[in-house]
């Protein structure tokens, strides 16, 4: 498995840069990387003609004008909606992506965070599964060693895990953790855990640490819990707004510098 070269703190952008851009949309992700970010997480699922999209819900209907599931329409249908609109008329027009758009933007960029939704999930091999496609696409440009990929069906990533030279894996887990995630993530050999950041705690981090694995939360939107993450020595965030984040960990720094 390969593994990405990182300098915590990592700024990872929540769906391309949320917080003033349509998510999971080309503006978003490149504007992303205009704010500082290192990093974007997108998420992606499969159409009817089993083809892989950016979008977050299994439904259209919240960052679209479309209406139903993503997995009723082919990928041609899903390129007439609008996905910009519902988040401001400057964004009209804007379209849903799909991942091979987005990593031959990121190639250029920076790094991506691809999770895996879990409702895309087919218990069968199949060979246009969308791990396989996923997979293909990274290792099509390169891509293996600045692509981290998540989900929080871990079948997946046990999947990926297995394979020789594969992209490096993030273990998901919510807030109320059901069971040990230091365990779950040395047992899929993961490079990286992403907790809900409440779950977050000092004694955590270091466990992990001592493992190996680095330590994402997410999604971390106000200064107060991004200087509080960052003094338990977490190596990067997930947030809907990085320029916010960054200036958090600039002034983190400046302290320690000033410190006797």
């Amino acid at each position: 498995m390969q593994r990405l070269r990182l300098i915590p703190p990592v700024i990872i952008a929540h769906r391309g840069y949320r917080k003033r851009y349509p998510e999971n949309t080309l503006a978003a992700f490149a504007a992303a990387f205009d704010a500082g970010a290192r990093m974007v997480e997108l998420d992606v699922t499969l159409t009817r003609d089993r083809r892989v999209v950016v979008l977050h819900d299994d439904t259209l209907d919240r960052t679209t004008d479309g209406r139903g599931q993503v997995r009723g329409f082919t990928l041609d249908e899903l390129k007439q909606l609008d996905a910009g609109s519902w988040f401001d008329p400057r964004f009209t027009g804007e379209r849903l992506p799909t991942l091979e758009e987005v990593l031959d933007l990121c190639a250029v960029r920076g790094m991506v965070n691809i999770e895996i939704k879990a409702g895309a999930f087919e218990a069968g091999r199949l060979a246009d599964a969308i791990e396989e496609q996923v997979l293909a696409a990274v290792a099509e440009r390169g891509m293996g060693d600045r692509v981290l990929i998540s989900s929080f069906e871990t079948r997946f990533l046990a999947r990926i895990a297995d394979r020789t030279n594969a992209p490096a894996v993030g273990v998901l887990t919510e807030w109320r953790i059901g069971s040990d995630p230091l365990s779950l993530c040395k047992k899929l050999r993961a490079f990286s855990w992403h907790p809900d950041f409440r779950s977050v705690t000092t004694a955590r981090v270091r466990a992990m640490h001592a493992a190996g694995i680095m330590v994402f939360p997410y999604t971390v939107n106000r200064s107060e819990d991004f200087r509080g993450l960052l003094q338990m020595g977490v190596d990067g965030i997930f947030t809907d707004d990085p320029t916010l984040l960054q200036a958090s960990i600039r002034r983190v720094a400046g302290k320690k510098s000033s410190s006797p």
